[in-house]
């Protein structure tokens, strides 16, 4: 597999049509885009101008959310054939996809769904990232699922999951905070015992994002993984511990849903900027 350049260990957002011009009008204090790659399998039009552009001026991450890495069935080849045309097309610093299942016996359901860790999964998942890599010719980053609910069947926890099929397949992690905060709210688990069990030598990317507050049917709290507001205060004491230990390192704020004017989106991802720069210095101390 080829390494592809990482991603500058700066602050990116992902990319949204809507502030393309104010992108485009000067240039922004940002490390990286990212896209989705499911808009972007057409063949030209708009959505490709648009991104030609980003990727001239800006190292870029794409990250997708069709592949059902994480399904019992095959990949879907045709979808894995698209993403490989669209990453030797732009030659993006990284690629990263999730560790769910959206789709079975050819059912497509709009969400990123669970999966038990068990030996048999680990087996499946790790030969999906096999196959994945083979396809694009790179390693990818698999991301870690925010999470509603414990699986009976499971037989190993979600760390040691990722961190097992990283050794096996080289792939890298996406340690995804905000996710890390909503399983642990939901599940009645600490975030900094899973973040210290996390193994961090392999993150090459972090995501950060907002979430919706609800209650249960029993009155306890209930996180959504909306990305949908700004990143919680509680997910930025998180996220400055990570880098704290880790060093500085590619970092994503995610706003998909609600999506606000381009300064406010920069302000956040200036605001993840300014906890790296400290994280630098102190690494540096």
């Amino acid at each position: 597999m080829s390494r592809a350049p990482l991603l500058p260990p700066r602050a990116g957002v992902g990319f949204k049509p809507e502030h393309f011009a104010a992108i485009a009008a000067a240039p922004q204090p940002i490390g990286f885009f990212e896209i989705h790659a499911e808009n972007y399998m057409g063949a030209g039009g708009p959505p490709h101008a648009q991104l030609r552009t980003l990727r001239d001026r800006y190292a870029l991450s794409i990250h997708g959310v069709g592949l059902s890495i994480g399904a019992a069935g095959p990949l879907d080849r045709e979808h894995l054939a698209r993403l490989k045309a669209l990453c030797d097309r732009y030659q993006p610093e990284s690629f990263s996809e999730h560790l769910a299942w959206s789709s079975h016996d050819g059912v497509y359901f709009n969400d990123l769904l669970p999966l038990p860790y068990t030996a048999k999964t680990l087996a499946q998942v790790a030969d999906h990232i096999d196959q994945v890599q083979n396809v694009l010719g790179r390693a990818m980053l698999l991301e870690n699922p925010s999470t509603y609910l414990q699986l009976a069947e499971s037989t190993m926890p979600e760390v040691a999951f990722l961190d097992e099929l990283s050794r096996r397949t080289g792939c890298g992690l996406l340690l995804d905070v905000n996710n890390v905060f909503i399983s642990a709210v939901n599940n009645a688990a600490m975030p900094l015992a899973y973040l210290e069990a996390f193994p961090l030598g392999r993150v090459k990317e972090i995501h950060l994002g907002g979430h919706h507050r609800e209650t249960d049917g029993t009155g306890a709290p209930l996180l959504i993984d909306d990305h949908g507001s700004p990143v919680d205060d509680a997910v930025w004491a998180l996220y400055a511990h990570v880098v704290g230990r880790t060093g500085p390192l590619p970092t994503l704020i995610e706003w998909d849903n609600d999506v606000p004017e381009w300064p406010t989106l920069c302000a956040e991802a200036q605001r993840a900027e300014r906890v790296l720069r400290a994280a630098s210095r102190a690494s540096a101390a």
